[in-house]
């Protein structure tokens, strides 16, 4: 587990790609705030907490791990973890869903770095992240394969087959991250089309599955790790999360799961997120 100082930077840097999350939306006047707020902690721990094998100064890099998007409408949050990490220059962010950017309102494979895969139609991540994961199987690679997937998605027949194909082939070098946030744009998961049990679900299908608390950063690192050690299964991680969450007004409202703040409403999000990360600073000094 990280120690309390190492955990302290993380929560601030978690903060930080909220508060980068907000002025893109704002900047670009569209695009989805709730999912990429209530991911931010889970790409933390990914790009910050050890857990990514990756370098941004060679983000082709062959025997680099590969991080698959799937909900691609939450790319805000990855564009900032990129940027934050090094990948490309923050500034850059503030390009999002403008004509002509690279950080498109779904991520595009092979024009920015650090993004592995183009994104859209949901379920086709999982696929995607098997088919890899099974490549490198046959060749005999020692990275690993993470996919970040939404839950609304797992109402797709798609999924489930890419679940009943890991699992006969025990990928254990694939990790699924699933954002359980009981959204989505219809309104709530259970109400659209219910979900539960998620868990035994993926288990019958012969995967490990462990539940955490998709805030916590230190249980994401841990869990994560626990997946590098499971043999002959393929793990979900499902993340319960709080769409929104690090801005009051957001939390838990499904109408924010496909809409971007106005000026009034990102001034009031920013002072709330850079309150935070005061709070955060001053309790690690």
């Amino acid at each position: 587990m990280v120690c309390d100082a190492d955990l302290k930077k993380l929560e601030e840097t978690a903060c930080q790609i909220r508060q980068d999350i907000i002025e893109m939306l704002l900047e670009a006047k569209s695009g989805h705030s709730a999912g990429p707020l209530g991911m931010a902690d889970v790409f933390t721990a990914l790009y910050f907490g050890g857990i990514l094998n990756v370098d941004p100064k060679n983000p082709n890099w062959p025997d680099r791990d590969r991080l698959i998007l799937s909900n691609g409408h939450i790319g805000p949050v990855h564009y900032a973890a990129l940027a934050r990490r090094g990948f490309f220059p923050v500034e850059e962010l503030k390009t999002l869903r403008k004509f002509g950017s690279r950080l498109q309102g779904h991520p595009h494979a092979g024009v920015l770095p650090g993004i592995d895969n183009s994104s859209g139609p949901l379920s086709q991540g999982s696929s995607i992240a098997v088919g890899l994961a099974y490549a490198a199987k046959m060749d005999k690679k020692k990275w690993q394969v993470y996919c970040v997937v939404g839950d609304g998605e797992q109402q797709e027949g798609q999924t489930w087959e890419a679940a009943m194909f890991a699992g006969k082939h025990k990928l254990d070098n694939l990790t699924l991250l699933m954002d359980r946030n009981n959204i989505q744009i219809d309104g709530f998961t259970e109400n659209v089309m219910p979900l539960e049990p998620l868990k035994a679900k993926y288990e019958s299908f012969g995967w490990h599955v462990l539940e955490i608390d998709g805030h916590n950063i230190c249980e994401i690192i841990d869990a994560c790790k626990h997946a590098q050690s499971i043999y002959e299964e393929p793990v979900m991680i499902i993340c319960h999360t709080i769409p929104g969450k690090g801005v009051d007004f957001m939390e838990w409202k499904p109408e924010w799961h496909g809409k971007a703040p106005n000026q009034e409403e990102a001034t009031k999000a920013l002072q709330e997120l850079r309150t935070l990360k005061g709070r955060i600073t001053s309790e690690a000094d």
